[in-house]
Formats: structure tokens, C-alpha cells, sequence
């Protein structure tokens, strides 16, 4: 694949930008981190080069300094919100991010519960984490939130929360999801080291929109599209613009709290260190994009994929009409179809031939893979053998998995598992590539490719089952589909 961003650089100059922010407020500064930590699949899809665990890493260079301190809502602990990536509980993300970060040395210092208000379910969760060892604390719901300065800035608003005891220079706020009340906790912070007469100061941490780049630039674009369930709608700072001149991309809700934040600021300190939301940020990633048309090509890309992905959350009741139409509209915007994307085209053009549920890949060095569904396999499982096979040169008429091995696994499924499905899913023809592999050479060596498909992208005229898209998803490939069942 071809690289399109700095990750070495970005790991030098995102470190000394942030200690010298610190330096700027003296004792303490409280970082807030929107979306994630690690695993940021969306920033390495649309900057290549870019490493989905990069942010973390950068903040090991200074984890000396670095305090950790995980938000979570005691709304969404009642509700059970469940985090749709991982398909975990946020109470029990709260505990997967705890030891995630240990693990690679990091002190998480305590666990702040948002938004209480006398919640059974959040006293019991505070129970738990505090039987773990866990200091935990709450922060109230404060009524007005944000617009009420002069009740937020008292001893009745944030006077009332607990404060959070931390001891290292850099605390890292996140949270399992939006939502949670990241900056309120910053904010609450900033009062209460007020009070104790503790220099402390805030900034945010966003890796998009990418500020410093064209308000319609692709990269910006897809952040829209990533994000159209949230509604957000990237904007020209205006703060910004008036307070220097020049032109600074933000988003919607950043910009319309700007002016709640700088009355909270002055009403703590006297005076708002940021003239704008833009100057609260500490992202450098538009410095390190090394190949702009690289990132521009793969951020185009990545709207034709969320355009699909909600086509098919659409057909599943999963989200709106609105949903989609706003990707359209971003599509439109960036002046591409969903045939920018190669991988569509092809199968299309596979399941016009063939009459037949069709799908395609796209390979690191841009070779197109296409295959179809047959007696004995799903267009996924088709697809995996026809691409692991031409990255191990072996030849297309070479049959890895043999008939009288297939169809006594057919009939297990439909004889004794009723399934209504007798084709093979890409799980099944992985694991009797693996039975095979121990005598057979060729399927040994087909295995073996299986790590050249990460990064390649894939599309399918029929919607894939949930144990395809998994697999798809463990083995790193961008996977679209049709909104249509086979």
C-alpha cells in the first residue's frame, strides 16, 4: 500500500506539542480526548501510514507525566449502552480501557461517573469499581448545563461535584463514547484547582477535522461521513478567523460552545486563554501528511464505504433515512459515486456476467480479485480462495478445498444444524484450509497470504452474514456490501 502519512513524525512533534502546552499553564493540564485512544481504525483507513494505536504510543513517550482518568454517564450505565464496535456494555468498556492502559504501563487514576443524580445502578457500579480497587468519584447533574454560568460557576455547580484527586502533570481524560461529559469534568477540575490555588489548564485533543486543512478536503469530508449519526457539520471558525485573520476548520458543536466556555474561563480565571475553539486544540496530524494525494484518494474511499455501511445499518432498522442522505450529500460534495470505489464496479460487473451473487477485492498492489457464489461457496469464502491463491501463484484452476471434503460439511449444517444455507462462509473454508495445510503445500501457502490482505478493500453485491463481516473484520480488510440479501 502506499503511505500517505509521517507516523515517526507525528509521534516526535505531537509529544512536544502537548509539553509545551502544559508548560503554558503551569502545574496541571487537564487533555480531554475525543473519540479514541487506540485502535483508531478510521485515521489509518484515511491516512495510510497512519498506525491505529499511534496516539497511544505517543503518549507513552511521555508516560511518566500521564495521568489517566476514564468518564463514564451514569445515564448511559442505566440504559446499558452498548458500544457498537465491540459490542460491549460502556460500564464494561470502562473496565476493558482500565486494563488496556496498564497493560502498557500507564497509572489510571480514578473513574469519574458523570451525570448522577442518584442512580441506583451508578451506586452499585461505584461499589464494584471501588471492591476493584478503583478510586471512584461523581459528578452531578447540573441543571441548565451548559448555558447556566452563574450556577455552573459555584459552589452549587461544579463546587458540588467530587474532586478528583490526580498527581501527574498530563491527565488524559476519555471515555468509552461521546456523550459522557469529558469537558464538564475538565472544567469542574479547572474550578476546583482554582480554588486550591493549583495552576491548572485545559485543552482538547481531536483528530478531526483536521484544522488546518480546506474546509472541503476530502480528509475533513469523510470525518462528516464518519460521523453522520451525530449530525456533526464541519464549519470555518469564526472566533478564529476573527481573532487572527486566517481560516481554521472546526466543528458545529465546539463552535457553539465556544461562547458558554470562554464566560466559564473568565468566570474561573478572570480572562479565557483561547481566542478560539480552534486555539483550545493540540492536534498536529495535518502537519504529517507526507503524500496529500494519497490520504485524498483513501479519505474518498473510506465516504463511499460509510455510504454503504449505513445502506446497510438502513435495511437492518439499525439507523434513519437522514443517515444516509447526509453521506449522499458528502459524496456529492467530495464529486464522487459510489463507482469511485474499484471494488464495486468490479463485482457488479462479476454479478452482471455471472447472474449471481458476485463479490471483489482489491489488492495492495491494485490487482482486482473477483469471484461468485456457487453450489458450495458464499462469494466471501469464494473471494478469500481466489485471492489467497493468485498472492501464492498458485494457479486458478488448482481446487485448494476439495468436493468430497465440502459436502459432507454441507450436510452436517443442513441435516443436523438446520441451516438454510448449505455454502461454505469464509470460517468454515479457513478452517479446512488449515486441516488441509498439514499435507497439502498449496493450502499451506494460501494461509499464509492470508496477512497481505489487511489494508485491501472488498465489496459484495449481497449482504454478507454476520460471521463473514467478522472475519473480514479480524483479517484488517474495508468491507462493503450491497443492502440486499443473495
Amino acid at each position: 500500500m502506499k503511505y500517505g502519512f509521517d507516523n515517526d513524525k507525528y509521534l516526535k512533534i505531537q509529544s512536544e506539542h502537548i509539553k509545551k502546552r502544559i508548560a503554558q499553564f503551569g502545574d496541571k493540564l487537564y487533555l480531554e480526548f475525543g473519540g479514541k485512544l487506540f485502535d483508531d481504525n478510521h485515521a489509518s483507513r484515511v491516512l495510510p501510514g497512519f498506525e491505529p494505536d499511534s496516539k497511544l504510543k505517543m503518549l507513552m513517550q511521555m508516560c511518566d507525566d500521564v495521568e489517566i482518568v476514564i468518564v463514564i454517564s451514569a445515564l448511559d450505565i442505566e440504559k446499558n449502552k452498548v458500544r457498537s464496535d465491540l459490542g460491549i456494555t460502556y460500564d464494561m468498556d470502562v473496565l476493558r480501557l482500565r486494563n488496556e492502559f496498564e497493560k502498557r504501563g500507564f497509572l489510571v487514576g480514578s473513574v469519574v461517573i458523570t451525570h448522577y443524580n442518584g442512580q441506583s445502578s451508578a451506586d452499585a457500579y461505584r461499589e464494584r469499581l471501588e471492591r476493584m480497587g478503583v478510586r471512584t468519584y461523581f459528578h452531578y447533574t447540573i441543571e441548565g448545563y451548559p448555558s447556566n454560568v452563574a450556577l455552573i460557576d459555584s459552589e452549587n455547580g461544579f463546587g458540588r461535584n467530587d474532586y478528583v484527586e490526580t498527581e501527574r502533570p498530563l491527565v488524559v481524560v476519555t471515555a468509552p463514547g461521546p456523550g459522557s461529559g469529558k469537558m464538564a469534568v475538565c472544567l469542574s477540575q479547572l474550578y476546583q484547582d482554582h480554588q486550591r490555588d493549583i495552576k491548572a489548564g485545559y485543552a482538547k485533543f481531536e483528530t478531526f477535522p483536521i484544522w488546518n486543512l480546506p474546509l472541503r478536503h476530502p480528509l475533513n469530508l469523510a470525518y462528516e461521513a464518519a460521523t453522520a449519526d451525530l449530525n456533526d457539520i464541519n464549519m470555518i471558525d469564526p472566533f478564529h478567523l476573527e481573532a487572527y485573520g486566517t481560516t481554521a476548520v472546526n466543528y458545529n458543536r465546539d463552535i457553539e460552545i465556544f461562547p458558554v466556555l470562554n464566560a466559564l474561563f473568565e468566570g474561573i480565571y478572570g480572562e479565557n486563554p483561547y481566542k478560539s475553539p480552534t486555539d483550545m486544540g493540540v492536534n498536529m496530524i495535518g502537519f504529517c501528511i507526507s503524500d496529500e494525494e494519497v490520504c485524498k484518494a483513501a479519505a474518498k474511499d473510506e465516504i463511499v464505504r460509510r455510504y454503504y455501511d449505513a445502506l446497510t445499518n438502513l435495511a437492518q432498522n439499525v439507523c434513519k433515512d437522514k443517515e444516509v442522505n447526509k453521506i449522499a450529500l458528502v459524496m456529492k460534495q467530495a464529486g464522487i459515486t459510489t463507482e469511485y470505489r474499484r471494488t464495486t464496479v468490479a463485482a457488479k460487473e462479476r454479478k452482471e456476467k455471472s447472474g449471481v451473487a458476485s463479490s471483489a477485492i482489491e489488492l495492495a498492489d491494485g490487482t482486482l480479485i473477483t469471484a461468485e457464489t456457487s453450489p458450495l461457496l458464499g462469494p466471501s469464502a469464494a473471494l478469500i480462495l481466489n485471492a489467497t491463491k493468485h498472492l501464492a501463484g498458485i494457479n486458478h484452476s488448482v481446487k485448494l478445498i476439495p468436493q468430497d471434503m465440502i459436502e459432507p460439511i454441507q450436510r452436517t449444517k443442513v441435516n443436523f444444524l438446520h441451516g438454510h444455507n448449505p455454502r461454505l462462509h469464509t470460517d468454515e473454508v479457513l478452517v479446512a484450509l488449515s486441516m488441509l495445510s498439514k499435507e497439502d503445500e498449496n493450502c499451506r501457502k494460501a494461509l499464509e497470504c492470508l496477512p497481505q490482505l489487511k489494508g485491501c478493500q472488498v465489496h459484495s453485491t449481497a449482504l454478507l452474514s454476520e460471521v463473514d463481516r467478522k472475519i473480514f473484520k479480524k483479517l484488517g480488510v474495508g468491507l462493503t456490501c450491497d443492502p440486499v440479501k443473495k
